[in-house]
């Protein structure tokens, strides 16, 4: 089975959504975890559909979407159409848990991201201003399809002028930290549950 890279289209979202709850629990299936399956998809994928689709690219085979990779060439100013035109969207109707967070749902934990949504540390945005996310569904894993996805959008955000990009991954997702650092990326700075990672997207710089 052949697959090929298309830019997303507004049709997509639940695709893209299914995709991301299907991948959430360290590259495995997190279906049945949440009582509402979209907050994943709120939180890590929807805005980029809707406020940076230049650079949502998806992974499309025989049986339809398959993987998709998500970014934003300036981080900062990401943030701020989010906080302007995305998450007042969702708040109305994503309360903001209260109480200690050890006692929240895995529903309340991102009902809280909603709220406050995470934000990468300076340092990481001052050197590699753009970020992305990435995931594969099992039938597109280990087929260069994920090398491919970032090649792809890294190529555009190089042509935007920038020349870094990040991402954070899950602090227990050893399988991907590895295979971000087989194309290129290096940690910057590890946190309790979240690694980030960079590479140089300059001009010349090819892994």
């Amino acid at each position: 089975m052949t697959a090929t890279i298309r830019p997303a289209r507004p049709d997509d979202t639940a695709a893209v959504y299914s995709i991301c709850l299907r991948t959430s629990a360290d590259g495995d299936d997190a279906t049945g975890r949440y009582i509402d399956p979209d907050l994943l998809g709120h939180i890590w994928a929807g805005p980029y559909l809707a406020l940076e689709p230049q650079h949502a690219l998806l992974l499309e085979d025989d049986e339809g979407v398959a993987g998709y990779t998500l970014g934003a060439v300036d981080s900062r100013a990401f943030e701020q159409l989010c906080a302007e035109r995305w998450w007042p969207s969702l708040r109305p109707r994503i309360k903001d848990p209260l109480g200690a967070p050890a006692s929240w749902s895995p529903d309340q934990q991102l009902a809280h991201l909603v709220h406050h949504p995470p934000i990468a540390p300076d340092p990481v945005v001052a050197r590699y201003p753009s970020h992305l996310h990435i995931d594969l569904l099992p039938r597109s894993q280990g087929r260069g399809y994920g090398r491919l996805l970032i090649d792809t959008l890294v190529d555009l955000l190089r042509a935007e002028g920038s020349g870094g990009v990040h991402l954070g991954v899950s602090a227990t997702n050893v399988r991907a930290q590895g295979f971000y650092r087989a194309i290129g990326f290096v940690e910057l700075q590890r946190r309790a549950t979240t690694v980030f990672m960079g590479r140089d997207i300059s001009p010349g710089d090819q892994v």
